[in-house]
């Protein structure tokens, strides 16, 4: 299902996203969360946008949309690799970027995230030593270290083992995917 939108609900939509993407990005860089103050509202305007811009087909493609990325980044929570927020706004980006947007969105972040983890560990590597690292961003790697026995990480120690918050490379993503679309839209017209 290829969905056609307007000029108008193009620069809308493109405009809205990135100022989500942004703040999304800021707050998950600052406190490692995305709040619901933010991506519940704009998950409602997603459905309010789909609904005054593209109407009934919208709201089914903007669905589909979320079916995909809520979908999958829950997927990715319930077996603990990733974080609520990451799932939350997914969904509230997806409603807005519909189906084929969202699935662009998923795999232009996935070469941002490897990519961006490859110059982490790289640098890391560099600058701190191969040990430093390992003990830095493996889990087992203090336990090696002491040579205690492994014990489960807690979420907190999980997020500060970290490489990178998962909202930076989902803004480079949808910015890419967003101009992407816009300037298609501006040479097919």
């Amino acid at each position: 299902m290829d969905f056609p939108l307007t000029q108008l609900s193009l620069y809308v939509m493109a405009i809205s996203v990135g100022i989500f993407t942004v703040i999304a990005a800021i707050t998950d860089y600052k406190a490692r969360k995305i709040y619901n103050v933010l991506t519940v509202p704009f998950f409602v305007l997603g459905i309010i946008y789909q609904a005054v811009f593209n109407g009934w087909d919208g709201l089914m493609y903007g669905g589909l949309g979320f079916l995909a990325g809520f979908g999958s980044f829950f997927l990715i929570w319930i077996v603990g690799s990733g974080a609520a927020g990451d799932v939350k706004m997914m969904g509230a980006l997806s409603i807005w970027l519909g189906f084929k947007a969202t699935l662009a969105v998923m795999i232009v972040g996935t070469l941002f995230v490897l990519i961006g983890s490859f110059f982490i560990l790289f640098w890391s590597v560099v600058t701190k030593g191969a040990r430093k690292t390992k003990e830095t961003y493996l889990a087992t790697g203090k336990a090696l270290k002491n040579k205690k026995k492994y014990k489960p990480e807690t979420m907190e120690q999980k997020q500060k083992r970290g490489l990178m918050p998962f909202a930076l490379p989902v803004v480079l993503a949808t910015w890419s995917v967003t101009t992407w679309m816009l300037i298609k839209s501006v040479v097919l017209n």
